[in-house]
């Protein structure tokens, strides 16, 4: 990346997103993104992309002995340049610690959208700023609560913890939407068994063993809907389900 780069140039954009280590779903890769401070002068060629815009000393931090817009500022900028989707994923990530990163706060991201106030795309960055919550683990939960709000169904609690009727803990939830009885909606994908494997687990022993949790969910009474990577691509299948199970759970 560094002999691409003018001196007085920021990494930023999906660029910063990868050395930040944010998640990145469906986001091009085919160029290095900087941005310079100028009011004119953004260029493209097929390997650079130059953005043209104030970059203050408080958005610049080192990474990798990179200069670098910071997180919050990388957000932003993403969410003003990149679909709703792609721009939950990277700010919900933002919002969680990961390796010696901090995580940042909605607020920082609403400074750092109001900080570029006047560019293209603000609004939508500050959409992204106010629906971003960090709760979600990966990239799946990021996009399935996107598809979940696009529906026109109630947004869920995440990662909700869930007790028999005695108190005993049956499981840890991705979606849960309180009632008596409640619906519970669980993406199942590998991606997701893979992260949660014990040390000596087998894929398979854990897929098992979250089938024996969903048998106890149920026993509780609860509906439980799951979805996979594919039903992301196109969710009113999944909707419908989720709709009618809340009906049920509501009647």
């Amino acid at each position: 990346m560094a002999p691409h780069l003018s001196p007085d140039a920021v990494v930023s954009h999906q660029s910063a997103a990868a050395l930040h280590g944010l998640w990145l779903w469906n986001v091009s890769f085919a160029q290095v993104h900087v941005t310079r401070t100028r009011r004119h002068g953004g260029r493209r060629t097929p390997s650079l992309h130059v953005h043209a815009a104030p970059a203050d000393s408080d958005d610049v931090v080192p990474v990798d002995g990179l200069a670098v817009t910071s997180v919050a500022r990388t957000v932003a900028d993403l969410a003003r340049t990149v679909p709703f989707e792609q721009a939950v994923v990277v700010a919900d990530s933002a919002l969680r610690p990961g390796g010696e990163r901090l995580a940042v706060t909605v607020p920082d991201l609403l400074a750092a959208v109001r900080d570029g106030r006047g560019r293209t795309g603000n609004a939508a960055a500050e959409r992204v700023a106010r629906f971003a919550d960090g709760v979600a683990t990966g990239v799946p939960e990021s996009r399935s609560r996107v598809a979940i709000h696009r529906a026109g169904l109630p947004l869920p609690v995440q990662q909700q913890h869930v007790y028999d009727s005695f108190g005993g803990w049956l499981a840890t939830v991705d979606f849960w939407w309180d009632g008596a009885p409640a619906v519970v909606g669980e993406f199942d994908g590998r991606i997701k068994y893979g992260r949660s494997l014990r040390p000596g687990q087998r894929e398979g022993d854990a897929v098992f063993e979250e089938k024996i949790r969903e048998d106890l969910i149920r026993a509780e009474g609860h509906a439980v809907v799951r979805w996979t990577w594919r039903d992301l691509d196109d969710f009113a299948p999944t909707a419908r389900r989720l709709a009618r199970a809340l009906r049920i759970c509501e009647a």
